[in-house]
């Protein structure tokens, strides 16, 4: 069995004093893709954001290939390994699509350089024709496949995708989920985040539920389609 990248455990964070993750806890191992799964308010990206160092938990764990990165700051996170696409992206929009991916690369955690530019090109054949372009005045699916690429320039041993699927035209959402399937084939470890459990279901290797801030099912994809009892539950809009 491969290791664990990612091991989250007994998360509780909060808001102000209104508490929002109840004993999170979930692992994501070397190569799967991973989503976390939920309705709108369930707690996901307050999930991603406490990986992430931006929403500090009050109690609990979280480890990065066998190392406690829970109470560092998210540049000294993003150093050790975690590239994150927020849900609104965050895109630099007067710089063009090329200097948004310049301005991301570095070195992964061991050193690594698997994601040259070239390479981007290669996997986002979309973005080498709008290098030029002022990322500003991409549409959203342009500028989601932006957020994501420029994430991989940092060579992450970890992609957190939070929400990829939200507001985007269905053709665009099939060309994500294309993108995934890809990252997924050559070894790419991903969380994803999302409500769609549809998107997921084809291009996911494991599934975690969460509901009101805790984690209710956790099991791989093939086990979630099975069970309708708990797609009912908890992901029926």
């Amino acid at each position: 069995m491969s290791a664990a990248i990612i091991e989250v455990a007994d998360l509780d964070v909060y808001y102000g004093t209104s508490q929002i993750l109840f004993g999170v806890g979930l692992s994501v191992r070397q190569g799967e893709t991973m989503a976390l799964l939920g309705r709108n308010g369930a707690g996901k990206s307050t999930t991603m954001k406490a990986i992430m160092g931006l929403a500090p938990p009050r109690r609990g764990r979280i480890r990065l290939r066998g190392t406690v990165i829970s109470g560092l700051k998210p540049h000294t996170i993003a150093r050790a390994g975690l590239g994150f696409v927020p849900e609104d992206r965050q895109i630099f929009p007067e710089h063009t699509v090329e200097d948004n991916l310049v301005i991301g690369k570095k070195r992964g955690p061991d050193g690594q350089d698997e994601w040259p530019i070239r390479r981007i090109y290669e996997v986002f054949p979309l973005l080498e024709p709008l290098r030029h372009r002022i990322a500003g005045r991409l549409s959203g699916g342009e500028q989601q496949m932006l957020a994501i690429a420029r994430t991989l320039m940092g060579n992450p041993a970890l992609l957190l995708l939070d929400e990829p699927s939200e507001g985007l035209a269905p053709i665009i959402v099939q060309r994500i989920g294309e993108l995934l399937r890809q990252l997924r084939s050559i070894g790419s470890t991903v969380l994803i985040a999302e409500q769609n459990m549809h998107f997921c279901l084809g291009l996911a290797s494991h599934a975690t539920v969460i509901d009101k801030g805790q984690i209710v099912y956790a099991a791989g994809i093939e086990d979630l389609k099975a069970n309708d009892a708990i797609r009912r539950r908890y992901l029926a809009l």
